[in-house]
């Protein structure tokens, strides 16, 4: 009896678990495309950096890279970036434990997804520490605002259920350096894009580490 027994409720859970705990195949590959995303992301802003006006990495915004003789390219790398988000914010809804946190983190990261592709068509001004002085230079500081405070709330939604250590490590520079941007504003100007790009290290980081984790789930 004790060999052959089955206990008719823990199978009736088990699938329901497995289908919860594990990534759709859909999910997997728009986790490979986040992923991609972000070294795309990463390689075409360090090519832009080393091209004319030759914008400070430390002291000038990275949007300024979208303003000049290559700027369109950058601005394609927003909204690259934002379908980077999108493609995550598919993979993560395909994949784990359904709950209103999670629900809502998606949400707000998708917000921030949006952000950053709507910041492509609006181009910023050129100005230490981040300050606007035309309509859509403004759009584009506060999309991007937007875009960073919702992507890093949503992180804080979304980690309990894509925990690794990885993302862990990059929640945690992506926190400490928007903190550590609000204060270049205020305080530190002559640092504005160190600190921008601290934040956007650890963003990139969380997102191309979670994808991983998405996948290992397949």
């Amino acid at each position: 009896m004790s060999g052959g027994y089955s206990d008719p409720v823990a199978e009736s859970i088990e699938p329901r678990l497995r289908s919860t705990v594990r990534a759709s195949p859909s999910g997997t590959v728009f986790a490979t495309i986040a992923m991609i995303g972000v070294v795309v992301y990463a390689i075409v802003d360090v090519i832009l950096q080393f091209l004319p006006p030759h914008y400070s990495p430390i002291r000038d915004a990275e949007s300024d890279l979208a303003v000049g003789p290559f700027g369109w390219i950058m601005a394609i790398n927003f909204f690259g970036r934002g379908l980077t988000c999108a493609a995550l914010t598919v993979a993560i809804a395909r994949s784990g434990p359904a709950s209103r946190m999670r629900t809502v983190g998606l949400a707000l990261f998708a917000v921030a997804g949006f952000c950053s592709a709507l910041i492509a068509f609006f181009a910023t001004d050129i100005a230490r520490g981040g300050a606007a002085t035309t309509v859509h230079g403004t759009i584009h500081v506060a999309g991007a605002s937007t875009g960073f405070v919702f992507a890093l709330a949503a992180f804080w939604m979304l980690q309990s259920s894509h925990r690794s250590i990885a993302s862990t490590i990059f929640l945690g520079v992506a926190t400490v350096g928007l903190v550590f941007l609000g204060s270049t504003m205020i305080w530190f100007p002559g640092v504005f894009g160190l600190a921008e790009r601290i934040c956007l290290a650890g963003i990139l980081g969380w997102v191309f580490a979670t994808g991983l984790s998405v996948r290992s789930r397949a």
